[in-house]
């Protein structure tokens, strides 16, 4: 009975969440420069048609096997975001809409990328991922490892992939100071790189720390809950 009970109360504070309004009310906060990513993993396309309807276009998604039943079914305007650790062998099942991948870790990577992007005649767009937490769960490689793949032959010549920004993921901590530190870090190599590599994009912030990652230079932030409501685990 406890259980129905708290099933039935989490189900009620749901359907009183406003999608639009919450949306917007996120968008009004942001500057004009920091662009939104609404991320859109687990929740259902009626929800993210909610999302939708108020004009917004960009969606981010953590899992390949939910991102593509998505974008075959959903408006073919939206510009998809994979956003999630990303697997070698999932790229060639996204490798012919996704605009922009957020988490790549490696040379390796890039070069599926690269390989599955050319089978349609695309450029994907790419950011890599420095690790800035100190979690051990969170994925990433160091600025000296981002430089180097960024100088390296290999990259240079990929014709298929380009390197747009840096991503980071802060530690999950109520420590504000900790956050901090970890996103000027980021946007310290962020700033030490661009110009060479011609980097625009900084993706750093989420639900709970996004403000905080805009004051440290993010110019992509990438929400879900605070627009959606709980994440609806599947």
């Amino acid at each position: 009975m406890y259980f129905i009970e708290m099933e039935k109360n989490i189900n009620s504070r749901y359907m009183d969440i406003d999608i639009a309004k919450n949306l917007e009310a996120i968008k009004q906060e942001l500057p004009e420069e920091v662009e939104l990513v609404v991320i859109s993993k687990t929740r259902s396309h009626e929800e993210i048609m909610e999302a939708y309807n108020t004009g917004h276009r960009i969606f981010g998604e953590n899992k390949v096997q939910e991102l593509t039943p998505k974008w075959e079914a959903l408006p073919r305007d939206i510009e998809w975001h994979m956003v999630g650790h990303l697997q070698r062998n999932k790229v060639k099942y996204m490798a012919e809409f996704v605009s922009l991948i957020h988490a790549v870790d490696s040379l390796k990577l890039l070069r599926e990328i690269n390989k599955q992007a050319k089978k349609f005649d695309r450029v994907i767009n790419c950011l890599l991922q420095m690790k800035i937490a100190q979690e051990e769960s969170k994925y990433g490689i160091t600025i000296d490892e981002i430089a180097a793949i960024l100088n390296s032959e290999d990259y240079q010549n990929m014709k298929h992939v380009r390197v747009v920004g840096l991503m980071g993921m802060a530690t999950f901590t109520e420590d504000q100071d900790q956050i901090k530190r970890e996103f000027n870090s980021l946007h310290q190599a962020f700033n030490q790189l661009k110009d060479e590599h011609e980097l625009r994009i900084l993706s750093m912030g989420m639900s709970g720390d996004y403000p905080l990652a805009v004051a440290c230079g993010s110019n992509m932030v990438r929400i879900g809950s605070s627009i959606f409501g709980p994440r609806q685990y599947q």
